[in-house]
């Protein structure tokens, strides 16, 4: 598709938009976030931990995504019973019904698609092949995706071609110079060797510090970051990973930090976009909430800072605006995220505003957004990735947050609202992702401190 940039956008003020109209089967693999490349599947396997869990994030949203009675979700393994009687007993949501494929199981579907076994791709989706959906869809639309679309005579939500372009930063990033949008100074390399030029040329330009960026990634996969370039030599280049080029060249970008001259702070906020066939839809803004590592553990909305920088809300949505129709232009369809740098400088009241990357998918930020949309449209939210230091049971964990007051009931402004619980092989929740809602950021993150110092439950903040 050409870049028409037609597509009208339309700002809902903190309203969710009116989503799909339709049955979806949504099959919940983030293992499938990286079209192919193998090592960086690994990688987040090894990093993330408890990915096979991830997926009962859409367990409480994917019947507000999708309108249709019978959405049918196919996860990786169970997700938590309890979690799921508070959601349709409590909050009275409407859960979809779900299915379990391994991901071993989804590859293997992958490679008899490739073979052309016929008998064996219907045998492995005997469970789902009579459902009547109209769509099919999942994080991102690769071969399989599309596959399985075909063979159960059903459409994907978005083409397998619009979902690549959609994640990819270079395409993303020629798009931005091609409409003069700013960009952190960059520079191409074809393979490890041309890093080195890379590093020279950013470092007269006065970074110390670089990022590499692999055309596709996600959570932190896919994107490395580089200290004291100046020191950096040939025999370092074994430490870069192969798998950066598996889509061809990597970009290499200056790094912008608080510790450089003139730069006051750096923030990292995102708009949330939904693009059906005639519209882009731009429903909500949040931060980013960034380790030190610059590793996504959550959001919170609105960003506290954007009411006191005068025009910035303004630049932000012209970006956004311009990005969502390049988006929408690439043919993808569905829920994304364009993230940004706001970054403050001691000689400007305004600061200078770079897209970062478009999330073209269900993202990290869809599952708190939906949900804090749909239960407090006018409140603040905040969604903290934590990890607890004792594992304990889900049932436990549950009746210890309600017996302290702290549980989200419907109705309620203020609550802790758990979205997802995320499992060891010991059955315990390790980890999990919390929304707390409430009329203040203040509020918000009283009410995980509050529930730190009043429960037998410790935890740390901890990548998405």
């Amino acid at each position: 598709m050409t870049n028409t940039l037609s597509a009208p956008v339309i700002d809902t003020k903190g309203k969710l938009p009116q989503f799909w109209e339709g049955d979806v089967i949504f099959f919940a693999n983030l293992l499938e976030l990286f079209f192919g490349n193998e090592k960086e599947t690994n990688e987040l396997e090894e990093i993330v931990g408890e990915v096979d869990s991830y997926g009962g994030r859409l367990v409480p949203i994917l019947n507000l995504l999708f309108r249709g009675k019978n959405n049918l979700l196919v996860l990786e393994r169970h997700s938590a019973g309890v979690l799921n009687q508070y959601f349709e007993q409590e909050l009275g949501l409407s859960l979809p019904r779900t299915e379990i494929m391994s991901p071993d199981n989804y590859r293997l579907v992958g490679e008899a698609l490739a073979q052309n076994e016929t008998s064996l791709v219907q045998d492995r989706l005997s469970t789902i092949a009579d459902h009547g959906a109209y769509w099919i869809d999942g994080y991102v639309t690769d071969g399989t995706l599309t596959g399985i679309a075909t063979s159960l005579g059903k459409k994907t939500v978005t083409t397998q071609e619009g979902c690549w372009k959609g994640n990819n930063k270079l395409l993303l990033h020629q798009f931005l110079e091609s409409q003069t949008l700013p960009t952190p100074p960059t520079c191409l390399a074809n393979h490890k060797t041309e890093i080195l030029s890379c590093m020279a040329e950013l470092s007269q330009a006065g970074f110390d510090e670089v990022v590499l960026k692999s055309q596709i990634g996600a959570s932190g996969i896919g994107i490395l970051r580089v200290k004291k370039i100046g020191t950096f030599d040939e025999a370092r280049l074994i430490d870069i990973p192969e798998h950066l080029f598996y889509e061809g060249p990597v970009m290499v970008q200056g790094w912008l930090s608080p510790d450089r001259p003139g730069i006051q702070a750096i923030k990292s906020p995102s708009v949330q976009m939904f693009l059906d066939e005639k519209s882009v839809w731009l429903f909500d803004i949040t931060e980013q909430i960034l380790s030190r590592d610059s590793v996504h553990e959550g959001n919170v909305s609105p960003p506290p800072y954007l009411s006191r920088i005068a025009g910035a809300r303004e630049e932000l949505f012209r970006q956004a605006t311009l990005a969502g129709q390049w988006l929408h232009d690439q043919g993808y369809r569905g829920t994304a995220s364009t993230d940004f740098l706001f970054v403050e400088r001691d000689d400007s009241s305004l600061p200078d505003v770079y897209v970062c990357e478009i999330n073209a998918r269900v993202t990290g930020a869809t599952y708190p957004c939906l949900l804090a949309r749909h239960f407090t449209p006018d409140g603040h939210w905040l969604m903290q990735n934590l990890r607890l230091k004792q594992p304990m049971g889900g049932a436990e964990l549950l009746i210890i947050l309600q017996e302290a007051g702290l549980l989200f009931q419907k109705g309620d402004e203020v609550g802790i609202l758990p979205i997802n619980f995320n499992f060891g092989s010991d059955e315990q929740v390790h980890k999990g992702q919390f929304l707390c809602l409430a009329p203040s950021h203040e509020v918000c993150w009283n009410l995980l401190e509050k529930a730190e110092q009043m429960l037998p439950v410790e935890w740390q903040a901890d990548r998405d």
